[in-house]
């Protein structure tokens, strides 16, 4: 008899996001990502140049939570923004996208 060889599934090297942080700085754009578990992943946007406008810088920050979800927690999700409290600063929450294809008439 053969038995099939049991495929452990690895844990992914960070959480779920859950949100994100955008700071401008003089050095360029930071961000920080929020995990449901309350871990935090945080850095810099290298493809975005530090003269960049904060549309550019919210584009490139959301692109990559969205690739990182997708690519480690194998869902699709939404990026929502909310409003700017202070400048040079920006918040955004995550959900996961439905799957569900719109019935609205």
């Amino acid at each position: 008899m053969v038995r099939r060889k049991r495929e452990m599934k690895r844990r992914p090297p960070f959480g779920m996001p859950k949100g994100i942080v955008l700071l401008a700085t003089p050095e360029g754009w930071r961000h920080s990502v929020l995990t449901g578990e309350g871990g935090m992943l945080c850095g810099h946007l290298p493809d975005v140049p530090v003269n960049a406008g904060p549309v550019e810088a919210r584009a490139a920050a959301a692109a990559m939570v969205v690739a990182l979800a997708h690519d480690y927690h194998e869902v699709r999700i939404d990026v929502t923004w909310d409003p700017p409290l202070e400048p040079g600063s920006w918040t955004a929450q995550i959900t996961i996208a439905s799957t569900s294809p719109n019935t609205c008439g």
